[in-house]
């Protein structure tokens, strides 16, 4: 990381901690605004018989994946989680609670805040997370009863270049 990288990952490490009430206080507002839905990047559905705990210790041992709490909550979303490939750029999937799976790759907000937020540099990237989730998804719709994330919200779990080199 360069100085000025890990200069961002200090105040974001601060700004964790208030975050979420401030964000509310910002939409509340109208000074924020997110569009409701789901996001655009379809990958397949939540294989049957398997659970959301299975996933995200999959997600979590294999490939590095850990929460994103400061994202955007879609609708019906149960999972939030980001892989790092460095401080700038991040894979970031979404589970709902009927086992849709999305996901795409896009900046991280602690490198590139405006850029995220506007969604510029978003791409899909499908065979990516396939790879990633590998007998965790189907192509074929498989309607789950899925519930939200226990840690959904939990800043101490958030996934950072900081606790990524702890894992």
């Amino acid at each position: 990381m360069t100085p000025e990288d890990k200069l961002k990952q200090k105040i974001w490490d601060f700004i964790y901690s208030f975050f979420l009430p401030f964000r509310k206080i910002l939409l509340k507002a109208g000074l924020i605004w997110h569009k409701k839905g789901r996001q655009k990047y379809h990958i397949g559905w939540l294989t049957p018989g398997k659970t959301l705990e299975g996933l995200k210790q999959h997600l979590h041992d294999e490939w590095g994946f850990g929460n994103h709490f400061i994202a955007w909550v879609d609708e019906d979303q149960v999972l939030s989680w980001r892989k790092l490939t460095d401080f700038q750029d991040q894979y970031h999937l979404r589970v709902y609670k009927d086992g849709e799976i999305c996901g795409h790759f896009e900046f991280t907000p602690e490198a590139h805040p405006l850029e995220h937020l506007e969604e510029k540099g978003e791409r899909e990237t499908k065979e990516d997370f396939l790879k990633f989730l590998g007998e965790f998804a189907v192509e074929r719709k498989y309607v789950s009863h899925l519930k939200m994330d226990p840690d959904a919200f939990d800043p101490k779990s958030e996934i950072s270049i900081e606790t990524l080199k702890r894992i």
